[in-house]
C-alpha cells in the first residue's frame, strides 16, 4: 500500500519552540512562511524525501459526512465519540486491534513502542480471515492515517479517511503525502496563539533542519539513512518555551542570506529512494493540494529561489522608528 518507508520512521521528539516560531511566521493568505529574505514553504519534494510518503496518484478527496457513525460501525465495528463526530478514541482502536494492554514501558522509545504494538497487532490479526481480517486492516490504516498522516490534537483519531478505505486494493493509489501537506498548511493557518499544530509536525522540524541550519536545533544521528527524517535528533533545550521562541525569531531576523539553504538535496542518492523518482514530475509545480474538503495552493512562484531561481529580498513596511527592529506581525505581499 506504499506506506512502508513511512511506517519504518523512527521517533523524532517534538521541538515545540521551533514549530511555534515557524507557525508565527506563517502567512495564511499566501500559504508560505514569510522571512526577511522572502517566502519559503515545504514542498512536495520535502514531503517525499523526509517522510517517504508518495505524492503521486489520486487526490485524497471525496464525500465528507456530518456524522461518521454509519461507516465507522460498518467498516470498523466501532462507535464515534458523538452523533455528529468524525473521531474515534485512540484507546478504543487499540483495544479493537488486540493491543489495549500494550502500554509504553519505562525507558522505551516511541519507535520501539510502536514496533512492539505493531507486532502484537499482527499476531492478533493473523488469526483473522475474510471480512474480519479486512476490518482489522482498516482499523490499523485508520490509526496510521487518522493519527499520524492527518493527525489531530489530543488522543482522538480522525476517521474521515474511511470512505477511501472501503476498497482496500485502491488505498495505495492515493497521494497521501500531498494530503499530509494540505492538512499541515491548514493547521498552520490557525491562530498563532494556539501552541502546536495538528498534523505530522516532524516534517516541519526536518524541513527547518535542512533549509535553516543556522538555527542549530538538530543533531545528526544516522548519516545516509532514508527517508531523511531518520538522520536527525532534536537537540533538547532546557530554557522556557517563550524564551526559546524569542531566540529563534532573533536568529531568523539576523541570519545571513547566504546561510539559507535553498537546494539542500543536491547530491542525494535517489537510486535508493524509488518514491522520490515517482514523485519527481510533481516537484517544482504550482499545484492544488487536496485533503478531503480542504484544498490549498502550493505556490512555487513565491519561493522561486527554492528552485534555484532569483527571488528579490522582501521589504516589510513598518511603523517603528528607524533604529528599532521591524515587528513580526505582517502580511504577505
Amino acid at each position: 500500500m506504499r506506506f512502508g518507508p513511512f511506517l519504518r520512521l523512527e521517533e523524532l521528539a517534538p521541538d515545540v519552540a521551533l514549530i511555534q516560531a515557524l507557525k508565527e511566521r506563517w502567512d495564511p493568505e499566501c500559504h508560505a512562511f514569510l522571512f526577511p529574505w522572502g517566502h519559503m514553504v515545504p514542498t512536495l519534494e520535502d514531503v517525499v524525501r523526509i517522510t517517504g510518503l508518495h505524492v503521486d496518484g489520486q487526490a485524497v478527496t471525496g464525500t465528507t459526512y456530518t456524522s461518521y457513525q454509519e461507516p465507522v460501525e460498518r467498516l470498523l465495528g466501532l462507535a464515534v465519540r458523538g452523533e455528529r463526530s468524525s473521531l474515534v478514541q485512540w484507546t478504543v482502536l487499540q483495544a479493537s486491534l488486540g493491543v489495549a494492554s500494550a502500554r509504553r514501558q519505562t525507558g522505551e522509545g516511541q519507535a520501539e513502542y510502536l514496533d512492539r504494538m505493531t507486532k502484537d497487532a499482527r499476531a492478533a490479526m493473523v488469526e483473522e480471515e475474510g471480512d474480519a481480517a479486512d476490518r482489522d486492516l482498516r482499523r490499523f490504516l485508520t490509526l496510521v492515517i487518522g493519527k499520524l498522516i492527518l493527525g489531530t490534537k489530543g488522543d482522538p483519531v480522525g476517521c474521515r479517511c474511511l470512505p477511501l478505505l472501503e476498497d482496500l486494493s485502491s488505498v495505495g493509489n492515493y497521494a497521501w503525502g500531498a494530503a499530509l501537506l494540505a492538512h499541515l498548511f491548514d493547521s498552520l493557518g490557525t491562530s498563532s496563539r494556539e501552541t502546536g499544530v495538528a498534523g505530522f509536525f516532524p516534517l516541519l522540524q526536518v524541513w527547518a533542519y535542512y533549509h535553516l541550519p543556522s538555527l542549530g536545533r538538530e543533531v545528526a544521528r544516522r548519516r545516509g539513512a532514508v527517508p531523511l527524517l531518520q538522520r536527525w535528533w532534536f537537540c533538547r533545550d532546557e530554557r522556557s518555551l517563550r524564551r526559546q521562541v524569542t531566540l529563534i525569531h532573533d536568529t531568523l531576523d539576523t541570519v545571513p542570506f547566504g546561510h539559507v539553504r535553498w537546494t539542500p538535496y543536491v547530491g542525494e542518492d535517489d537510486a535508493t529512494q524509488p518514491w522520490v523518482e515517482r514523485g519527481r514530475p510533481y516537484f517544482g509545480r504550482d499545484i492544488w493540494l487536496h485533503c478531503f474538503n480542504t484544498v490549498v495552493p502550493l505556490h512555487h512562484r513565491l519561493v522561486a529561489r527554492t528552485l534555484g531561481l532569483h527571488q528579490a529580498v522582501v521589504e516589510f513596511p513598518t511603523r517603528q522608528r528607524s533604529w528599532e527592529r521591524p515587528g513580526r506581525s505582517f502580511r504577505g505581499i
